[in-house]
């Protein structure tokens, strides 16, 4: 069309990798884009992907290679970097727990937030935006070790956030061994206990159907002095204090993790029930309340 006005604009990436060399290949050949023409070629160690364009609307070109690049970084690269990062930061945590909290980063990167799902690729983009507008040639390993230094900040918080997580649920395991440690070295004190369970709160009944209701001193706070897991710290004090043989625990709404926490404490000694007489009348005296 007469008067408009096109520009060649080259970019090359190079890689020593065949699979990122291949994928990134296979995504440029799906690029949306007209007046563009893709290459490749080996020179010496790095393997070569050409991208040409002639079209009027470079800033769109640069966009779209970009987000390809930061696609082919979050894929092959991310892993490495959290490794390191952790290895770097987290040095004193054995082998095994170093892994574990790399499992804990993925998992949050992948299944828990999509906001850093989207910050992470906007952040590689806008770097490589920013390298393209000067520069036509981009070594892959160099980018990710130079240039992506937002990019990097984001991982190290989640690393952060999943040694948090890490240590937290350490503690939480410990805690528990601990109580199962002091229940099975322990007589039982009662046959039969049921816990009602709604609106995340309990109430106790012994064998008999009679709320069961102990005082500060009979607790003698000396299980939860100093940890909450829940408001339910009375209940779950009160059958620390009981060792019932059974708990059977009627949830009216529905488990959580307080329920959970009972499960994993008493373990073979609970029993989760939401469909007897005794689940229907609280249910229904829930459904009154709210009438």
């Amino acid at each position: 069309m007469e008067g408009e006005f096109f520009v060649l604009k080259s970019l090359c990436i190079k890689t020593k990798n065949e699979n990122i060399n291949k994928y990134l290949l296979e995504s440029f050949q799906n690029l949306d884009l007209d007046s563009f023409y893709l290459s490749h070629s080996k020179f010496k160690l790095y393997k070569n992907v050409i991208l040409h364009y002639t079209g009027g609307d470079v800033a769109n070109f640069l966009k779209q290679a970009s987000d390809i690049l930061a696609d082919s970084i979050i894929n092959f690269y991310e892993t490495k970097l959290l490794k390191s990062i952790i290895a770097s930061n987290y040095f004193y945590f054995t082998d095994i727990e170093q892994h574990k909290i790399l499992t804990l980063c993925i998992e949050h990167l992948t299944t828990k937030s999509l906001e850093h799902v989207i910050a992470k690729k906007i952040a590689i983009s806008l770097a490589s935006e920013e390298y393209f507008e000067d520069n036509k040639s981009l070594i892959l390993d160099g980018f990710v070790r130079f240039r992506v230094k937002d990019y990097i900040k984001l991982l190290d918080s989640i690393v952060d956030l999943s040694v948090n997580k890490f240590v937290i649920d350490r503690e939480y395991s410990e805690f528990i061994d601990l109580l199962k440690v002091y229940i099975n070295s322990k007589e039982y004190g009662s046959d039969i206990v049921h816990l009602i369970y709604k609106n995340q709160e309990s109430v106790l009944l012994d064998e008999f159907k009679n709320v069961i209701e102990l005082d500060s001193e009979t607790l003698n706070n000396k299980y939860l002095s100093d940890i909450s897991f829940s408001s339910n710290d009375f209940a779950l004090n009160s059958l620390l204090t009981l060792l019932p043989k059974v708990i059977y625990i009627h949830v009216v709404d529905v488990e959580d993790e307080f329920i959970n926490t009972l499960k994993l404490i008493f373990d073979n000694r609970v029993f989760i029930c939401s469909d007897c007489n005794i689940c229907k009348m609280y249910r229904l005296e829930k459904i009154k309340r709210q009438d």
